[in-house]
C-alpha cells in the first residue's frame, strides 16, 4: 500500500467492523478538557522561584527545598509596568461576565457630592477611608472614582480588595500590580524601598483592618493616595492617621424609588410605590434593598404574564416540590406583591423561583461560608453541563456581590439562606467541593495564577471539613491542603499558603496522618525561614525531622535536615541533629567550665589506660556570657534539644564522676595514720584489672615505684589544698601492679602532703604478695632514671624477677614520700 495514500483501515473504516467499535468508543459529545485518565501518570509540578535572597524549590513530594541563591542567579531589579501592561492586568483580574441575559447597568444615583469630594480629595494626594453600611452602594461609588482619577498618578490607579487579606498581603498584591517581578517575591527590605517610590491612586474595597495594621500599609507607600472602603464594624485607623473619613448614607425616598423603577425597567404601579415606601423605611434607604426588590417585581411581571417563563432556566422541571404548581392558562393571574419582610429579606423567596441548578450552586455557597465557585467549577460541582448560566441567574438576581477576579453572596444573603434551611448538607456538599478542588489543583494544565485565584473557596471548603468529626472529613481537607498548598506558594499567594497549611496540618494530625502532619511542618517551616522567621523555622522542622524520623521517611528527613542547617547558619547555631556534625561533637573541645572525658569509643591520648578528667576554672559571669552563643556553658545547655550528642556525654560524664565519687569514699574509709597500720596492699593476680582507675585533677609527673603514688598519709599542716590534684598511676612490681585498694587524696598537692617516713624495713621475697615501706622499691622496679621518660612497662615487657631482692633504700627524684627530701 501506498504509505501516502492511506488506506480506510487506518481510520476505522473498513469492513471488519473497526467503524462501529469506534464509534462506541467515542464519546457522545467532545469533553471539555481531555480525557487524562487515559494518560501516563501526571508528574509533579515543581517551581523554582526567588524569596529574597533565597531559591526556594517547591516540591509537593517531599517538601520544598530552599537554599541560599547563588552568585549571579540573583533576578533582576522589578521593571514597573507600562500603561497597557497594567491595563491587561485590570482586565483579567476583574470578575467574569456572568453568561446569560446581560445584567441592566445602574447609574450612580444621587451620589455627585460624595463623588466630586473623593474625586477632589485624591486629586491632592490625601487618602481616604470610605465608610458605610454594607450595601450602600461602596462598590459603585468606588468603581466612578477610579475612573474619575485614572490620570492623576504615574502609576495610573490600582483596584486591590481585602477580603481576608493582611497588611502584608495588600503590600505585595500592590508591588506585583506595580511592578513586573515573576517568580520573584521581594524579601521586607527590597519591598518598602520599591513601595516608597511608587505613585498610585490605591482603590482598596473590603477593608478588613484599622489600627497599627493600618498605619503599617499607610507608612510604607507615602507617595500613594488611598480610597478604602469599609463596614462601620471594622477598626478605626489610629489616632495620628493622615486619612479623611468619608461617612456614606442610604438613598433618600425619591431617589429608592427611581432606583426600584430602573431596575424593573418600568414605571411603578400605584400600589408598587406604597409598597415600595414602606420598604424604604424599614431598610434605611440601602440601595440592595431595592435592587433585589426590583428582581421580586421582576419574577411576579414574568409569573402574570407568562407561566413558562422559566423554562430557559428550567423553573418547570427543577422547582422545589413543596411550591405549588402553575395552572394552565395563568395569564394576566394576579399574583399578590411580596410582604414587607419579605422584601427586607428577599433572598429565599428569590432563590425559590430560581433554576434547580441556581439553587445547587446557593447550597455550594452556603458550604463554603459564603464564597461561590467560579463558573467554571459549576457543572462538574453541580453535575448538570449548563449549570454555569446559574451564575447569571444569581447575579440578575442581586443576591451576589464582586470580589476581586471572583464573586461571593451579598451582603446578609448567608444569613437569610441559612434561615430558609439551606445549611442542611453543608458537609457533604463541603466534602464533595473539597475532592473537586483537591483534583483541580493538582492538575498540571492549572496554572498557579489561577489556582491562587479560586483560594478564598478552596481555604473555605478546607476550613468547613476540619472542626468536626466524621468519616472522609478531615482526610479530604488532607489531600485538599496537600494539593493546593504548593500551587498558592508557587502563585506567590503566601498569605493563603500559610492558612492552607495551618489547616492542613490540623487536619491531619485529627485524621492520624503523621506522615501528611509532618509534611505540613516541614512547610511551615520553610515559610518561616523565607519571611525571616528563623524561630518559628527551626520548631517547626525539628518537629517535621522528629515526626520523619520515626516514620524512617529519608527523604524527606533529608530535606529537613537542609533547611534545618541553612536556619542554624543563618542564625549562627551550633550542628543540626542527626546530620554529619555528630562525629565532630564528640572530638570537639568542650565549652569552658565543662569537663572533658575521652569516650570508650575513642583512641586515648595517653600513654596508659587511665582516664583522665580534667577541670578548668569556670570563667567570670561576663565572660561566659559573651561567649554562650557559640562555645559557651550555655550553649551546651540551652541547646540540649537541639544537640543530641551533648546530651549523651552529659551522661557518660555523670557516669564518671560517680566513678570517682564512689572511689573517692571507699578510699578515705580506711584508717589513715595509725601507728600501728601498714600501708602495704595485695597485689593482685589478674593483671590490669583497675587499669580505668579515673581521678578529678591535674595529671602531676607519678613514680612507677609503689612509694611513687599518692598515699594519704598524715600531714603536717593537717589539711590539704582544695582544688588541685594529682594523678594515679598503676605501679609496677616484680608481681604485677599494685592494688587499687591504696588510699589517695584527691585535693591534695607535693607541697602541702608530707607523710611521715615510717622505719623502713626489709621483706624477703615470698610467693605471697610483699610488703613495702614508702622508703623502699620493690623487686623488679625500674631504677630512678627510667621513670622520667619511660613508659611502665607492660605484661608482656615485665623483666624476671632477680633472685635477689634489691632493698636499696634510693628514693625517686620528686616522690612525695619524703625519702628524697
Amino acid at each position: 500500500m501506498d504509505p501516502i495514500h492511506r488506506g480506510p483501515e487506518e481510520f476505522g473504516h473498513d469492513s471488519k467492523g473497526f467503524a462501529e467499535e469506534a464509534g462506541r468508543r467515542r464519546p457522545s459529545r467532545d469533553p471539555l478538557t481531555p480525557d487524562f485518565g487515559q494518560q501516563t501518570p501526571q508528574q509533579a509540578r515543581v517551581v523554582t522561584l526567588v524569596a529574597g535572597d533565597l531559591t526556594l524549590t517547591v516540591n509537593p513530594i517531599d517538601g520544598s527545598e530552599v537554599e541560599p541563591c547563588p552568585p549571579g542567579e540573583q533576578p533582576p531589579a522589578p521593571v514597573r509596568r507600562t500603561p497597557a501592561d497594567r491595563a491587561a492586568r485590570a482586565r483579567a483580574a476583574a470578575p467574569p461576565v456572568p453568561p446569560g441575559p446581560p445584567v441592566p447597568e445602574l447609574p450612580l444615583l444621587r451620589r455627585d457630592d460624595e463623588r466630586e469630594r473623593l474625586t477632589r480629595l485624591l486629586a491632592g494626594g490625601r487618602s481616604v477611608r470610605l465608610s458605610g453600611p454594607a450595601g450602600s452602594g461602596r462598590t459603585a461609588l468606588l468603581d466612578a472614582v477610579a475612573a474619575d482619577c485614572a490620570e492623576f498618578a504615574p502609576d495610573g490607579v490600582v483596584r486591590l480588595n481585602g477580603h481576608k487579606r493582611t497588611a502584608t498581603d495588600l503590600l505585595h498584591a500592590l508591588f506585583d500590580a506595580v511592578h513586573d517581578a515573576p517568580l520573584h517575591r521581594p524579601d521586607r527590605t527590597l519591598l518598602l524601598d520599591t513601595l516608597r517610590t511608587t505613585g498610585a491612586v490605591v482603590v482598596l474595597d473590603d477593608l478588613e483592618f484599622g489600627g497599627a495594621a493600618l498605619d503599617e500599609l499607610l507608612d510604607a507607600t507615602p507617595e500613594c493616595a488611598f480610597l478604602l472602603a469599609a463596614t462601620p464594624d471594622v477598626a478605626a485607623p489610629g489616632a495620628d492617621s493622615p486619612l479623611e473619613e468619608v461617612f456614606l448614607t442610604g438613598l433618600d425616598r425619591a431617589t429608592s424609588l427611581d432606583l426600584l423603577a430602573r431596575v424593573v425597567e418600568r414605571p411603578l404601579t400605584e400600589e408598587e410605590a406604597n409598597w415600595a415606601g414602606d420598604l424604604w423605611f424599614e431598610s434605611e434607604g440601602l440601595p440592595l434593598r431595592f435592587v433585589q426588590a426590583g428582581a421580586l417585581l421582576r419574577q411576579r411581571d414574568q409569573l402574570r404574564t407568562d407561566p413558562t417563563a422559566y423554562d430557559e432556566y428550567g423553573y418547570l422541571e427543577n422547582r422545589p416540590a413543596d411550591a405549588a404548581p402553575v395552572p394552565e392558562g395563568a395569564e394576566n393571574a394576579e399574583v399578590p406583591l411580596p410582604s414587607l419582610g419579605e422584601g427586607a429579606a428577599p433572598a429565599a423567596l428569590l432563590a425559590s423561583r430560581l433554576s434547580g441548578a441556581a439553587r445547587d450552586t446557593l447550597r455550594f455557597a452556603v458550604a463554603l461560608g459564603g464564597e461561590v465557585p467560579h463558573q467554571a467549577h459549576l457543572p462538574a460541582l453541580v453535575g448538570e453541563t449548563h449549570a454555569d448560566a446559574a451564575l447569571g441567574e444569581l447575579a440578575g438576581c442581586g443576591l451576589l456581590s464582586p470580589a476581586g477576579p471572583r464573586y461571593r453572596l451579598a451582603p446578609g444573603v448567608l444569613a437569610q439562606l441559612v434561615a430558609a434551611g439551606y445549611d442542611d448538607d453543608t458537609v457533604d456538599r463541603a466534602r464533595t467541593a473539597a475532592q473537586h478542588y483537591a483534583w483541580w489543583t493538582g492538575h498540571p494544565s492549572v496554572t498557579p495564577a489561577r489556582a491562587a485565584a479560586e483560594a478564598d473557596a478552596i481555604i473555605a471548603a478546607m476550613s468547613r471539613l476540619v472542626p468536626g468529626e466524621g468519616p472522609g472529613r478531615t482526610s479530604a481537607a488532607v489531600l485538599l491542603a496537600r494539593s493546593a498548598a504548593p500551587a498558592f506558594a508557587a502563585g506567590l499567594h503566601w498569605g493563603a499558603w500559610e492558612r492552607a497549611l495551618r489547616i492542613g496540618q490540623e487536619a491531619g494530625r485529627l485524621a492520624g496522618e503523621v506522615a501528611e502532619e509532618a509534611y505540613f511542618h516541614h512547610e511551615l517551616g520553610v515559610l518561616a525561614l523565607c519571611t525571616g522567621h528563623p524561630d518559628r523555622a527551626r520548631t517547626e522542622l525539628e518537629t517535621a525531622i522528629s515526626m520523619r524520623g520515626a516514620l524512617a521517611d529519608k527523604s524527606g528527613a533529608v530535606a529537613g535536615r537542609r533547611a534545618l542547617a541553612l536556619v542554624e547558619d543563618r542564625a549562627g547555631g551550633g550542628p543540626v541533629p542527626g546530620d554529619g556534625g555528630t562525629a565532630a561533637a564528640f572530638t570537639a573541645s568542650p565549652p569552658l567550665g565543662v569537663p572533658a572525658v575521652a569516650p570508650v569509643s575513642t583512641r586515648r591520648a595517653f600513654d596508659d589506660d587511665t582516664a583522665v578528667v580534667t577541670s578548668v576554672p569556670v570563667p567570670p559571669p561576663a565572660a561566659a556570657g559573651k561567649g554562650a552563643r557559640r562555645g559557651g556553658p550555655l550553649a551546651l545547655i540551652g541547646g540540649a534539644r537541639r544537640n543530641l550528642v551533648a546530651a549523651g556525654a552529659g551522661v557518660l560524664l555523670a557516669g564518671v564522676l560517680g566513678t570517682v565519687v564512689t572511689l573517692g569514699l571507699t578510699s578515705n574509709s580506711d584508717p589513715q595514720g595509725d601507728a600501728g597500720t601498714s600501708t602495704e596492699q595485695e597485689v593482685p593476680d589478674d593483671d590490669g584489672v583497675y587499669d580505668d582507675e579515673v581521678t578529678a585533677g591535674e595529671p602531676t609527673t607519678a613514680s612507677p615505684s609503689g612509694s611513687g603514688s599518692a598515699s594519704p598519709g598524715p600531714s603536717v599542716s593537717g589539711s590539704a589544698s582544695p582544688g588541685v590534684s594529682s594523678s594515679v598511676t598503676p605501679s609496677s612490681s616484680s608481681e604485677g601492679p599494685s592494688s587499687p585498694d591504696t588510699p589517695s587524696s584527691p585535693g591534695a598537692t607535693e607541697s602541702s602532703v608530707t607523710p611521715s617516713k615510717p622505719t623502713p624495713t626489709k621483706t624477703k621475697p615470698k610467693p605471697t604478695p610483699t610488703k613495702s615501706t614508702p622508703g623502699e622499691t620493690e623487686p623488679g622496679s625500674p631504677s630512678p632514671s627510667e621513670t622520667d621518660d619511660t613508659p611502665p612497662p607492660t605484661e608482656s615487657e615485665t623483666p624476671d624477677p632477680p633472685t635477689e631482692p634489691d632493698t636499696s633504700d634510693s628514693a625517686v627524684e620528686g616522690s612525695p614520700s619524703g625519702n628524697g627530701a
